[in-house]
């Protein structure tokens, strides 16, 4: 039994829920990211002066270099390591924090906001696949859903600071504390985070065998570790590595599913998460209830990715998902009239955000199941990358509507219903065996 099954079979140790914590901040980069332009966007629109539309482009700026990151890098990440591509997407995400705070024009934050987004691409493709190697079987889904819960967290936690920061200090203090934060977290993945065990096996770098070795030490499993028995699987790994094994006949119809559903759930997710204060001030809120609201919805987030995993104990990934995904639509397209009463539009913003981030927590589950441990990181990066075109798209459309002359109400409406088509999309992934889609030392994660 070589350390993957190990860490499969046997109880999560407290190291493996330190991993797991620690990746859970970084997806917390994610959330306090989207919403730090979602909360100065009043503040940077009045500075420069701008339009729905080219503030849409603005707010979609970081979208963009998020799915150029995880596009790009998730496949790299499969050939220098998931911890290795952390380590150097912190060091651009801190970097284009920082300079986010410096910019004087919107040309100057929007190139500063691609750069951001590329450091989290890079950081998600790889902290994904580490907190699913690090989970035992029993724990998998449930960790992965915590995992996603990171960006509920981030949002409130950082929105409700940012409300004090915006007040006292101006829009750019929000991007200086990003960076700060991002800056910490790069000091805990370097003295604290490990390998993937998968790549390690697989790709044998340098040193393999002694860093396996010390793995298993802190995380309590000290029997030797052999690399001789993972010559055939590595063989076998070979064959279905690269982004054209996507679409082979094992990982295609899974791949087409994974994308759509990304690419539909991100568009209405980030939709809610970026517009939600300018579109309930159209209705004639406050900024300061507006941004209460939005916390409201991130808090939800953080609930509903923590309740999927749940659900996922007793129903499969799929079954869920397509519940959240109906849902979610609902909740959507009701949200915008329960404005004029504040306690009813705080408890729906909730629910819209418990289902909707719900919704990335089941994708974030689905996808690594459905590759080899060699394809994981590109199909995570992938499913990820496409799914933020949707993301970069909601802003943009929602700005062009807005001065297209649509209704805050029409506009929820739109997207309650662009939500629904997920759970039709869903209905692809019947009758594929996601377990069949793994190769052997995979095999015992939790099935789809």
């Amino acid at each position: 039994m070589d350390l993957r099954e190990r860490l499969d079979a046997s109880r999560m140790s407290g190291y493996q829920w330190l991993i797991v914590g620690i990746c859970t901040f970084l997806n917390a980069l994610d959330g306090y990211d989207v919403l730090a332009i979602s909360f100065s966007s009043n503040q940077v629109s009045e500075e420069f002066a701008l339009s729905g539309t080219v503030l849409g482009l603005v707010m979609s700026a970081a979208l963009l270099g998020m799915a150029i990151g995880a596009l790009v890098l998730g496949p790299v990440a499969d050939r220098i390591g998931r911890r290795n591509m952390t380590v150097i997407a912190l060091i651009v995400n801190t970097c284009g924090l920082f300079l986010s705070a410096t910019a004087t024009s919107a040309t100057q934050l929007g190139i500063w906001r691609v750069v951001t987004g590329l450091g989290i691409g890079g950081i998600l493709v790889g902290t994904n696949v580490i907190c699913a190697e690090y989970a035992s079987r029993k724990r998998r889904g449930l960790v992965i859903s915590i995992y996603t819960a990171g960006y509920g967290i981030g949002a409130a936690v950082g929105g409700s600071v940012m409300v004090t920061l915006i007040a006292t200090y101006g829009w750019r203090s929000v991007f200086v504390l990003g960076g700060c934060l991002a800056a910490v977290s790069l000091v805990l993945v370097l003295l604290l985070v490990p390998e993937s065990p998968s790549y390690l096996y697989n790709r044998q770098p340098k040193n393999a065998m002694p860093k396996l070795e010390t793995i298993a030490r802190r995380l309590g499993h000290p029997a030797p570790v052999d690399l001789s028995g993972s010559s055939a699987a590595q063989q076998d790994e070979t064959a279905d590595s690269g982004l054209l094994s996507l679409f082979n006949a094992r990982n295609r119809r899974a791949t087409f599913v994974v994308w759509a559903t990304f690419f539909i759930v991100m568009f209405g997710f980030y939709f809610v998460n970026s517009w939600t204060p300018r579109l309930m001030h159209e209705t004639g809120l406050t900024d300061t209830l507006s941004m209460i609201v939005t916390v409201g919805l991130t808090l939800g987030g953080a609930i509903g990715s923590v309740v999927f995993g749940l659900f996922t104990g007793r129903w499969s990934t799929r079954s869920v998902l397509m519940c959240f995904s109906i849902v979610a639509a609902i909740l959507m397209a009701v949200f915008i009239f329960t404005a004029q009463w504040i306690v009813l539009v705080i408890v729906v913003g909730v629910l819209v955000g418990m289902f909707s981030n719900g919704c990335i927590a089941g994708l974030y589950v689905l996808t690594p199941q459905s590759y080899s441990a060699s394809l994981r990181s590109t199909g995570v990066g992938w499913g990820i990358g496409i799914g933020r075109f949707g993301a970069i798209i909601a802003p943009t459309a929602t700005g062009a509507m807005l001065d297209g002359g649509w209704s805050p109400q029409a506009i929820y409406v739109f997207v309650g219903v662009v939500l629904l088509s997920a759970a039709v999309v869903l209905l692809g992934m019947r009758g594929v065996d996601v377990e069949a889609n793994r190769r052997p030392e995979v095999r015992h994660t939790t099935a789809a």
